[in-house]
């Protein structure tokens, strides 16, 4: 049951004297009587009555959510001034002055003309005012007071969220936080118990509790279990007047989950495992895979596997997928039938992360057996070693043994073994192998200057099953036999000046070797015998002998003094030697060439040696022994013309050749330029003047007469078939008799064209309208039908077959058109 108050409020307003307020007793429904006096000074507020010492004279209350058919009424305005003649006006201003509150402004009554919410305004402040109706003019001050409105249970609470999430890890103690959920109620919290909110769990026991006043929900019960239940679903209610009969409520519901905690060790769901693994899979190739379960999730369940012992522990291995948490045995080394056929291995699962608190559950591993049984698979031969190097020396005499490779069936039926040379690696055919013990042989020369390593792969396979077969490489080094003999690296061709001395070096001589030498190549140089003795030159070979004095030597040197040898020299030997003059002053006149021979040798065994030629020319030198000139064109001559020179020349002699060229090739084509031009090949033209002519009287036009009479063509009349020629007039002919033919005509003429110079250059056909003697038909052309006065007669066309009916019935139609 709801109790409403309202109070009559009397303002009693005038001149400056004692004024008094007075609450007057009128009822509106619903508000009990209560009898309020409030006496104000109008100059000040210091003197006062009041019959409840609670009450302020300048606020009183109104009850929200009004529910009466009538205006809810708020209190009353009245000045002592006010002599109930309507002279005086009354006023109201402020918070919903004239829209939420109305006065009479002629009683002063004010009126709420709404249901008012406290949630939305729980304050209204208005002003209050008296002025004479006539004159306008206020007779009492203005006034403010409070209306404040009086709050009622009318909202239920509220939770922040409509669902809350949370977790908590699994086998937490009792009274382990879990989430605080929050409820706010919109009614005044400073008036009654409409605002205190009481929580309490209607959904969740016996695993969580809630606190009553916080909201903090926590667990109530030891050792939940994620792996038995994971979700849960607690719902909350929150209820208003401390929870009493009567209040409002409102509910939330909070789900909450167990995460996991490593309280699961891994277990095998079976203690022995068996594999079979052929004795051919490759290492490191997978043969099975285990797995311990966990009941744990994510990294709780995370494991490691390893092999602990067994008779295969450095034959297997195991790795974790990562993915699926299985352990996968792999192979680490080949595995051999023959030698061992069962394998037993112990492998162990461990969690990877150990939760301490959990370690009383006891160890968290678990182990297992893995039998692996070997399976024999038919193997190729295997070669005695991975690869073989066999060197042999250049000079081994064909079909000789160089080496031998070997190879044999692992399997227990030792099968026999056939050997062959993979022809890819030996195109050559260089080498050749023995099919029944590998023995490998030359089947052609070797050379190391040509090919010092020869890569050749041998084939191994079971002769009862070619098939299974193997390969090996074979690395055959050719090693070096002295079989070169030594020769100049380059052509030497020097030259000596005329005003040489005698004993004057002119050239230092090398030389090079294709054999390979591992002390290094000595050389020996020497005149051969034809040249010994008559020679103009003489060669001295650079070895380690004593020289004498460094001051006369030109070769590098090691010299040295003690007290019994002053300034001894030896030269290094560096394979050179030196070319000198035997005499002073040459003549190129007399002898401008020099051949002079000379013989290499080595000091390998067996002994090589070749004669190389050195050319020396003669030139004439300056005081210097500077060049200046030569017989031989291939020697630079200084004081000639330079070889930028000779080239400038070269050059402007190609440049007017060209010129010369172009110009003559210009003047000829602009000569025997014919007047058509075709884009075809010009070498056979038809010349076509699609020209009908125009009779007789047409002089253009060739005809039979001028042709058997060429003194009718008119001097200045030029040919038409190519430029206008200036230099050359066109020749003339004898005219041909009146009873020459044609044929002789044309041969005339053919032959009188190929003497012509001035005649094109090219094939030109001229028709001439001529049909020759003894036609059958005559002359079908209609450019003699003006010199006959009657009409020709048609009619043998008929004659002439079906190929001429339409000419027939064309001019047989012309004679019936007549005759009609």
């Amino acid at each position: 049951m709801r109790t409403y108050h309202c109070f009559w409020l009397l303002f009693w307003a005038g001149q400056p004297h004692q004024s008094c307020l007075t609450l007057l007793s009128k009822r509106t429904s619903g508000f009990p009587e209560k009898e309020k006096v409030l006496v104000l000074s109008g100059n000040s507020r210091k003197d006062f009555n009041r019959s409840k010492r609670s009450w302020m004279w300048n606020q009183f209350f109104l009850l929200e959510e009004y529910t009466g058919t009538d205006y809810q009424y708020v209190g009353k305005l009245h000045s002592d001034q006010d002599k109930g003649d309507g002279s005086l006006k009354y006023i109201l201003s402020g918070d919903g002055a004239g829209d939420l509150f109305i006065i009479n402004e002629n009683t002063g009554d004010i009126q709420a003309t709404k249901r008012l919410d406290r949630e939305e305004k729980p304050v209204y402040i208005l002003r209050a005012q008296a002025i004479n109706r006539r004159t306008g003019r206020p007779v009492e001050p203005e006034s403010e007071f409070i209306i404040k409105i009086h709050d009622i249970n009318d909202n239920e609470p509220m939770f922040t969220k409509d669902v809350y999430n949370a977790s908590i890890p699994e086998m937490s103690d009792v009274g382990t936080f879990v989430v605080q959920v929050t409820a706010t109620d919109a009614d005044d919290p400073t008036y009654g118990n409409s605002a205190k909110v009481v929580y309490s769990i209607l959904q969740g026991q016996p695993y969580f509790s809630v606190e009553s006043e916080t909201g903090i929900i926590k667990t109530a019960l030891l050792n939940m279990d994620r792996e038995n239940r994971e979700q849960y679903q607690v719902v909350i209610q929150a209820k208003d007047m401390g929870g009493q009969m009567g209040g409002l409520s409102g509910t939330t519901t909070v789900n909450i989950t167990l995460t996991d905690v490593n309280d699961n060790p891994p277990r095998f769901p079976q203690s022995t495992y068996q594999f079979r693994a052929p004795e051919s899979t490759p290492p490191d190739s997978p043969i099975g895979r285990i797995k311990a379960n966990d009941a744990d999730v994510d990294e709780n369940a995370e494991i490691e596997y390893s092999i602990t012992e067994g008779d295969g522990y450095d034959m297997f291995g195991i790795i974790t997928d990562k993915d699926t948490q299985e352990g996968i045995i792999t192979i680490k080394k080949a595995l051999d039938f023959e030698k061992k056929n069962l394998y037993i291995l112990k492998v162990e699962a461990t969690n990877t992360y150990v939760d301490p608190r959990f370690l009383y559950l006891g160890p968290f591993k678990d182990s297992a057996t893995v039998r692996i049984q070997v399976e024999d698979v038919d193997e190729p031969p295997v070669f005695s070693r991975p690869a073989y190097i066999i060197e042999v020396k250049e000079d081994v005499p064909i079909n000789s043994i160089i080496g031998a490779v070997t190879a044999q069936d692992p399997d227990a039926a030792k099968n026999p073994v056939k050997y062959s040379v993979d022809r890819h690696t030996d195109m050559d055919r260089v080498f050749n192998i023995n099919s029944g013990n590998g023995s490998i042989f030359t089947s052609k020369p070797l050379d190391r200057e040509t090919l010092l390593w020869h890569n050749i792969t041998v084939i191994a396979a079971e002769i009862n099953n070619p098939k299974q077969s193997s390969r090996v490489p074979v690395f055959i080094k050719v090693l070096d036999v002295n079989d070169n003999a030594p020769e100049f690296p380059m052509f030497y061709e020097t030259f000596v000046c005329e005003n040489a001395k005698a004993e004057q070096l002119i050239q230092t001589l090398s030389a090079v070797d294709k054999d390979d030498s591992f002390s290094g190549h000595q050389f020996s140089f020497s005149l051969a015998p034809e040249a010994g003795s008559s020679s103009n030159f003489t060669l001295q070979d650079n070895r380690g002998e004593f020289l004498g004095r460094p001051s006369l030597l030109a070769h590098p040197c090691f010299c040295s003094s003690d007290e019994y040898s002053y300034n001894v020299c030896f030269v290094f030997p560096d394979n050179t030697a030196g070319i000198f003059t035997r005499k002073t002053r040459y003549n190129r006149h007399e002898m401008s060439t020099y051949f002079l021979p000379v013989v290499i040798s080595d000091n390998d065994y067996p002994i090589q040696s070749s004669t190389e030629t050195v050319t020396i020319r003669v030139c004439a030198c300056d005081h210097r022994g500077k060049m200046l000139s030569c017989n031989a064109e291939a020697l630079i001559h200084p004081t000639g013309l330079s070889t930028g020179a000779l080239i400038a020349i070269l050059l402007c002699i190609i440049i007017l050749l060209v010129t010369v060229v172009l110009f003559a090739a210009l003047r000829r084509q602009r000569k025997k330029e014919p007047l058509i031009i075709s884009k075809e090949d010009i070498r056979d033209n038809i010349v076509s003047y699609n020209d009908e002519g125009g009779g007789e009287e047409d002089t253009q036009a060739f005809d039979i007469g001028t042709l058997r009479n060429p003194e009718a063509i008119d001097d200045n009349k030029l040919r038409r078939d190519i430029v206008p020629e200036t230099l050359f007039m066109p020749r003339r002919t004898a005219a041909a008799r009146d009873n020459t033919d044609v044929r002789d005509f044309i041969n005339q003429r053919l032959k009188e064209n190929d003497t012509d110079p001035t005649a094109p250059p090219y094939d030109s056909l001229a028709t001439y309208a001529y049909e020759g003697n003894g036609s059958v038909a005559e002359s079908l052309s209609s450019l003699e039908s003006v010199t006959t006065d009657g009409d020709q007669d048609y009619d043998y066309l008929s004659d002439w077959g079906p190929r001429f009916k339409k000419l027939a019935d064309m001019y047989g139609a012309m004679d019936s058109d007549k005759d009609s």
